[in-house]
């Protein structure tokens, strides 16, 4: 099913390569205009190019470099998106890194930290300061891109596997604290994808990754992993009026029926479902505890 987006604008950043890329050209097609953010000016002058060339007349395709990690480069990211598309309702946190890979003790901190600094707070930032905005026009897409560490642990990716089940639970927070403000914040697990993460992690080896996570990770990058377009269907969706009063929940682009919840508003407001919740003895059938 197609989804519009005319007449709507989005910020996604991390958009120079990989899904975030791919999230933008599903924009651009589906008539919205953006603007794309990334660290390496020259790989997003050359996303921004491409993409202009799909866009119909009117559409925008803009970039503006920022650290998403740095307070004072968000600000100016947002104050130039809202410049340049003073109709922005729709905010994609996809800019994201593996951080260090190794056993935590051996790791080093700096380099932990930030990740949870690009993948975690930078996240965080941009939420900050695009609501105020989307608050004033009582209308907001928030779409956070998370991943296998929200719902599984990753020995040896310790910072990567943290900062995205936090995502998830900050788009949790941050949905019921916008609930009355027509914004919608929702996670999006967009499965095991071929993107430069993947080639760090072959890269790196089983030593530092686990021979496990190698083996898997060399078997995924064989067999072509979920296609990115997965992933970027489901956000068009959440970035769609289809999909307004669908907030708080982390969904699967592989595994979910998302195309048929707007049939189920009513169950999913008053339900835990695609959401992290702790696992009690009774979920698994057992006789003890709670």
């Amino acid at each position: 099913m197609a989804y519009t987006l005319e007449g709507r604008a989005a910020l996604i950043t991390g958009a120079n390569q990989g899904l975030g890329l791919e999230i933008a050209r599903a924009y651009v097609q589906a008539g919205a205009s953006v603007m794309l953010c990334a660290r390496n000016a020259e790989l997003l002058e050359q996303a921004r190019a491409e993409l202009a060339a799909l866009a119909a007349p009117g559409q925008i395709v803009a970039a503006h470099a920022a650290d998403v990690s740095q307070p004072n480069e968000v600000e100016h990211l947002v104050a130039s998106a809202l410049q340049q598309l003073p109709q922005l309702q729709i905010l994609v946190n996809n800019a994201g890194v593996y951080g260090p890979k190794g056993v935590i003790e051996e790791i080093d901190w700096d380099e932990w930290v930030q990740a949870i600094s690009i993948n975690l707070l930078g996240s965080v930032l941009l939420c900050r300061a695009v609501l105020p905005h989307f608050k004033a026009q009582h209308y907001g897409k928030i779409v956070q891109i998370s991943g296998g560490g929200a719902t599984n642990p990753l020995p040896r990716l310790s910072a990567y596997a943290a900062s995205k089940a936090a995502i998830v639970r900050f788009a949790e927070t941050l949905a019921e604290e916008t609930r009355d403000d027509g914004i919608d914040v929702n996670a999006i697990a967009p499965g095991a994808l071929n993107t430069r993460l993947l080639d760090e992690v072959i890269a790196a080896g089983p030593a530092k990754v686990g021979q496990s996570f190698y083996e898997r990770s060399v078997k995924q990058k064989a067999q072509g992993g979920t296609p990115l377009d997965k992933g970027a269907e489901l956000a068009v969706f959440l970035a769609a009026a289809a999909s307004d009063g669908i907030t708080g929940k982390l969904i699967s682009a592989v595994w979910d029926p998302w195309a048929s919840l707007p049939e189920h508003l009513d169950e999913l407001r008053r339900s835990d479902i695609y959401t992290l919740r702790r696992i009690v003895p009774k979920d698994r059938d057992m006789g003890w505890g709670e």
